[in-house]
């Protein structure tokens, strides 16, 4: 009950005006005054540059410049894993779909096929399958990457809310990440469909995936799909995949019976790109 009423404000404040004008100032160009902006939060958040391919925050031009940073090469390495980490960041929630239903916090679940934006067939090939939530925080890398090789056969825009996605917040709103705004990505898989969901949040001014671009804006009042089948778009384990404009969560859906996760993966726990996340099944 505590946490309802800590997030109550939420529900009040402009969170579209927020995030149309955060995006729109992250992407300005304004000299020195984002290099001071940038030089405030890599200290205010503890960003250790020392990862960045760039180190130097003055060579940023904008804020979504240096928030979309690249790592040096070798600062990831990929675990030898079925499936690796696709993110830095820390497990809000993973664990088994027990029949359509997600865990989202104590109190708190919500459906596959509301995460999806409604497709009850793609959600049903999930039923009793495996979910990781991972939340981004504003210190970490916010590329997204392929936790296996993956063939992308669609992927669909769902409109929603945009309320923080942060642990406090997860624990006050119900069904919150099948009810803000997301970018919905399927995969055909060794182990069959997978799907990466990016979820937005306030302040999250865009989604981009590598084979689309920006995703949004434009947002959209109706459910947006892309069909990809027939295109030969396929992404290796540790490929980037997409990237927040400012920070959020993602959250993987497995198929039943084909995967486990690694025995320290757990709620709470501190993740990193490419870190083994968990195997295949016999």
């Amino acid at each position: 009950m505590r946490d309802r009423f800590a997030v109550l404000p939420q529900y009040l404040l402009p969170k579209k005006w927020m995030t149309a004008l955060a995006g729109k100032l992250a992407s300005a160009r304004l000299g020195g005054a984002t290099t001071s902006f940038i030089g405030w939060f890599v200290q205010k958040y503890r960003v250790n540059m020392e990862e960045a391919a760039e180190p130097d925050i003055a060579r940023y031009d904008s804020f979504n410049a240096f928030f979309t940073r690249e790592l040096r090469a070798g600062a990831r390495p990929l675990a030898q894993a079925d499936l690796v980490c696709p993110v830095d960041g820390a497990i809000s929630q993973c664990g088994a779909i027990e029949h359509d239903q997600i865990f989202q916090a104590k109190g708190h679940h919500y459906s596959t096929t509301a995460l999806v934006g409604g497709d009850a067939e793609l959600a049903a090939q999930f039923n009793n399958g495996q979910f990781a939530t991972i939340y981004l925080s504003p210190r970490d890398y916010h590329r997204i990457h392929m936790p296996l090789r993956g063939k992308l056969q669609k992927m669909i825009y769902v409109p929603g809310d945009l309320f923080s996605v942060n642990p406090l917040t997860a624990r006050g709103v119900p069904g919150l990440f099948a009810r803000n705004e997301r970018v919905v990505c399927v995969f055909e898989t060794r182990i069959g469909p997978v799907v990466m969901v990016l979820v937005g949040a306030t302040i999250v001014g865009s989604m981009y995936t590598t084979w689309h671009g920006q995703v949004n804006p434009p947002r959209s009042s109706k459910v947006r799909s892309w069909d990809y089948q027939t295109q030969p778009i396929v992404l290796e384990q540790g490929d980037e995949m997409g990237r927040f404009l400012l920070g959020s969560t993602v959250v993987l859906l497995l198929p039943p019976g084909k995967t486990g996760f690694a025995a320290d993966w757990a709620a709470t726990k501190p993740v990193q790109l490419g870190e083994t996340m968990g195997s295949f099944t016999a």
